[in-house]
């Protein structure tokens, strides 16, 4: 069976054809968006290091286009249904970088008071779902929000977002049939960065693509996109977003896409092939997109401006983070359950 990372697309996001399509303040909010979840997820691997970060992290450095693309062409009330490795995503939405970095470090900045930690990033105000440690158990959720939605007459659109290694789960499938059947406003993304945690996806799938190959299974098209193009993922975006509001049911988009780290950050990714990492680098999505910005003559000064933004906020969060205390003791039995309490109840 060939590998998977030779069937990516070949073509540069650089060379790509130009259109204006998408326009000029478009592209920079989604540069900005990509430039800011590097930088954010870049500074979460040093406070690991410095061990201010405790427990692990899944980070998802090299992926930036796939949050950034769906989470641009979204419209305020749609909702994101996130793995562990949800920072980027929970990001894209607008939820401030301090409230990702203090949950992350434990502090009571911290989206969820410091409880939750790396893997449990939720944000309902931001559209930001959840972000779910079991393998699989979001996407029927997110089938029920999406039928909440059709049963209410609600415009929104469910968009889950999960890793290769997710297509071999039972849910997946079971999630995929009941939205097909139902029509649901659902878009199921695949985020395949070719690791099931330590082992390559192609070694484990009896078909060419695990989720795209899968598609004509539930009746839907097999879409495959190159998930380093931040352009080519709006479009797919847009395109699934509009036929779910139309009641045309559900989309499942494949995104090829590379996660330079490890699965997690106690694993060093010894088992990549020698060059493997090198060869995606020179995809890399924020160095396509730059040069893409270039391509349609904005001016370098606003480049840099936007680096050095970002920059400067991460630094101004990281330092925010640090001066705020860890979670009163007094919270430590609230919001187990949804009456904001802990007490079980038959």
């Amino acid at each position: 069976m060939a590998r998977i990372e030779d069937r990516a697309p070949a073509t540069a996001t650089g060379d790509a054809p130009l259109n204006d399509d998408i326009g000029e303040e478009l592209r920079l909010r989604m540069y900005r968006m990509q430039v800011e979840i590097r930088e954010a997820e870049q500074r979460a691997y040093d406070l690991f290091l410095q061990n201010l970060v405790k427990g692990t992290s899944h980070l998802s450095l090299g992926q930036e286009a796939v949050a950034t693309g769906f989470a641009a062409a979204m419209q305020p009330g749609d909702l994101s249904f996130c793995t562990y490795r949800g920072h980027a995503h929970t990001l894209a939405r607008g939820v401030p970088i301090e409230r990702v970095l203090g949950e992350l470090m434990g502090r009571d900045i911290g989206l969820m008071r410091g409880k939750g930690g790396s893997m449990h990033l939720t944000s309902a105000e931001h559209g930001v779902m959840g972000s779910y440690a079991i393998i699989g158990a979001h996407l029927p959720i997110a089938c029920g929000a999406a039928w909440r939605a059709q049963y209410k007459g609600a415009r929104d659109v469910s968009v889950c977002f999960f890793g290769d290694g997710t297509t071999n789960i039972g849910a997946f499938h079971e999630a995929l049939n009941f939205a097909a059947v139902w029509k649901l406003p659902v878009v199921f993304v695949c985020e395949n960065n070719l690791y099931m945690e330590y082992t390559p996806i192609g070694d484990v799938i009896p078909v060419e693509h695990p989720a795209a190959s899968r598609a004509l299974a539930y009746g839907l098209e097999p879409i495959l996109i190159d998930g380093q193009d931040a352009d080519a993922v709006y479009r797919a975006a847009s395109a699934a977003y509009d036929k779910a509001r139309a009641g045309g049911g559900p989309s499942l988009i494949e995104c090829l896409t590379y996660r330079y780290s490890g699965h997690s950050r106690a694993d060093p990714a010894k088992y990549r092939p020698e060059g493997e990492l090198d060869r995606w680098k020179e995809r890399d999505p924020i160095k396509l997109y730059r040069k893409r910005l270039q391509q349609f003559g904005i001016a370098e000064a606003a480049i840099t401006a936007i680096e050095a933004d970002v920059k400067a906020r991460v630094d101004d969060a990281t330092e925010t983070c640090k001066a705020s205390p860890p979670p009163p003791l007094d919270i430590i039995t609230t919001d187990v359950y949804a009456d904001g309490g802990w007490a079980w109840r038959n």
